[in-house]
């Protein structure tokens, strides 16, 4: 079996889909988008045409190794996005070549379902008790939200105290029988994170997400050892190389990687093992589409120490597209009881609608991160 061709496909509402057929007929999806910045991979798609056309696509990690190695340039969000859409479009080809799941060609399934959460309140929290109550009626018995919105290096106690006024109302109104998780996302320097991380304390946070950017791993560390609230890192790491001193450091209990940008599924579960060699968890990154969901989810079948999965299903982002938008009916992906099941047909385990991918293509999208100021002018973190 040879490689004949990728389709890269730009769908609303954020997303890039790829396509990649064979001489056998037989076709795997990926997602290798990284967000606002799908035109990037897409182009990137098109430069790796020259390696994959002709490749055997059964042998995954040769080809893996190929794109990561050759070239002098390793690692990074754009070719780590890209490896990881075409790694996880192989194992849909390998899957349905040998008609497995995924998750049954890496060892078989330790579990059948995955708790998972959704978001509530947007880029600038709002309605957070609303959200959240709205989730517990559909059965989740967790949530994440970000906790703030612009906050300088150091800033005001009454900055401080308004966030602290929000999240307490929110636990006060929902009890405790709802996990919340906070997402500082970077968007909280070091000082700030050190109030904030002690004053959140009584609220029992599931975890706290990037308390501060991660390219900040020794600070991230040094914040680990004066918290008992779990920290959580990964969504803007590429590769195991970038976890090492997360690992070795100890900076983190849960690791967030997401398969859409550190290298697809097979280095999602060498990233997932290593990290249970360190006994830290694992909840992989997904705001994405249906199918970097469906990856995660074959890693989440297979790496023990995964504990709940990230999902977009009706996300802030999500304007003019979801979860469900590109799957053929009954063929997607199912949530019941604040739990996502584990695919078991072939490959990634879901079936795409292309006739209605590429109608999204027709429509395709220009999503951008949005461009925050502090009242002094300088940039914020988004």
């Amino acid at each position: 079996m040879k490689i004949t061709a990728l389709r890269t496909f730009l769908v609303p509402p954020r997303w890039l889909f790829l396509k990649i057929e064979t001489d056998e007929g037989l076709s795997g999806w990926g997602e290798p988008v990284l967000e606002g910045h799908a035109e990037t991979l897409a182009a990137k798609i098109a430069e790796l045409e020259d390696f994959l056309i002709g490749a055997d696509p059964c042998r995954i990690e040769d080809i893996w190794q190929m794109l990561y190695r050759n070239g002098c340039y390793r690692g990074g969000p754009v070719l780590m996005s890209a490896i990881s859409g075409i790694d996880m479009a192989l194992w849909d080809i390998k899957g349905k070549q040998l008609g497995a799941p995924v998750h049954a060609l890496l060892g078989g399934p330790v579990r059948d379902k995955v708790r998972t959460y959704c978001w509530v309140g947007g880029d600038r929290p709002d309605n957070l008790i609303e959200g959240v109550r709205g989730l517990q009626a559909q059965g989740y018995d967790a949530a994440k939200m970000n906790i703030c919105e612009e906050l300088q290096i150091i800033d005001s106690y009454a900055k401080i105290d308004g966030i602290l006024k929000k999240l307490f109302a929110l636990r006060e109104a929902v009890g405790a029988s709802m996990d919340l998780a906070f997402d500082f996302h970077g968007r909280v320097h070091g000082p700030m994170a050190r109030v904030l991380l002690k004053e959140l304390e009584p609220l029992r946070p599931m975890f706290v997400e990037d308390a501060v950017v991660s390219t900040q791993i020794d600070l991230l560390a040094d914040l680990a050892r004066g918290t008992s609230i779990p920290l959580t890192v990964g969504e803007r790491l590429h590769s195991r190389y970038d976890f090492k001193p997360v690992l070795e450091k100890r900076a983190a209990s849960i690791l967030n990687p997401d398969t859409a940008h550190v290298g697809g599924i097979s280095e999602m579960v060498r990233i997932g093992h290593w990290a249970e060699a360190y006994d830290v968890a694992l909840a992989p990154h997904c705001p994405l589409g249906p199918i970097a969901l469906a990856a995660c989810l074959q890693v989440d079948a297979v790496c023990h120490n995964a504990f709940i999965q990230e999902q977009s299903l009706g996300i802030h982002y999500n304007s003019g597209g979801d979860l469900g938008d590109y799957t053929m009916p009954g063929a997607g992906l199912s949530v019941a009881d604040g739990f996502l099941a584990i695919p078991s047909g072939p490959g990634l385990g879901i079936e795409i609608d292309e006739a209605k991918v590429r109608e999204g293509a027709a429509r395709g999208h220009r999503w951008r991160a949005p461009v925050w100021r502090h009242k002094d002018g300088s940039i914020s973190e988004w």
